[in-house]
């Protein structure tokens, strides 16, 4: 006999929304059990047995895919734009399934972005108790001499409190341009934090590209193209994810 199971846990891992959302979607009444509204978290069923709709149409369970796309500049981390602004929807051919982007990377930021069906699976990954680390270069005006990359290093104030610690270190110096690039590693999850952090020093982004989620680069993925990940990287993702908040925790 299968356990039942939280509706919101059943919608996120159907590829429906992130559990968030899901939750969210059950609070406003869009979900049905069995012909039975339902509006309150906490509510479980059966997926195999018992009928449960959203917005009036059936879920169904499709396969879980994981994919990686190298997001040019200039497109949006989302579905579709009201604005008709290319989406990251659109650089992916062939992909029948509804996925959703784990995380963001605002308009202006290129580079990794990981997009999944599996909500469980993206929770995990964006969740603030499990510090997923995330590594980017970021191209800034001018150079931001050594006290400034240690109040980076140390934590520094934002609008939103202290960021954690980040790993920084210089890359490159264009004395012609007057810009400096910095590869520079997160563990949070911030809106624009990379970013933020660097406007904070008085050293705006003029570039900001993401090449590592996790352990997972890159590597030759051609800009607007994407793959799938590979089972080992999805179990390495996970993993990294579990012991990171594990760390974390103590």
């Amino acid at each position: 006999m299968k356990a039942l199971e939280r509706l919101q846990k059943i919608l996120a891992q159907a590829g429906i929304a992130s559990r968030r959302k899901c939750e969210e979607m059950i609070l406003a009444g869009a979900v049905e059990v069995n012909g039975e509204k339902v509006t309150t978290l906490g509510v479980k069923a059966d997926p195999t047995t018992d009928e449960i709709k959203v917005n009036g149409k059936s879920i169904r369970s499709e396969k879980k895919i994981y994919l990686m796309l190298n997001k040019p500049k200039g497109v949006i981390t989302s579905a579709k734009d009201p604005q008709g602004r290319k989406v990251v929807a659109d650089f992916l051919p062939g992909i029948r399934e509804r996925v959703y982007p784990v995380g963001r990377l605002d308009y202006d930021t290129e580079g990794l972005l990981l997009l999944t069906n599996d909500g469980e699976f993206a929770n995990l990954l964006t969740h603030p108790s499990h510090h997923v680390p995330k590594m980017y270069f970021a191209t800034v005006k001018g150079t931001p001499h050594g006290s400034l990359l240690e109040k980076l290093k140390s934590g520094i104030m934002l609008e939103d409190g202290m960021t954690a610690p980040a790993d920084v270190e210089y890359q490159d110096v264009d004395e012609e341009n007057k810009t400096s690039t910095i590869r520079i590693t997160i563990y949070e999850g911030r809106n624009r934090q990379v970013r933020r952090m660097f406007d904070a020093i008085n050293h705006p982004v003029v570039r900001l590209r993401r090449v590592k989620f996790g352990d997972i680069g890159l590597q030759n993925l051609a800009r607007g193209q994407f793959r799938h990940l590979t089972p080992v990287e999805v179990k390495e993702l996970r993993e990294a994810a579990r012991k990171t908040h594990k760390v974390h925790k103590k």
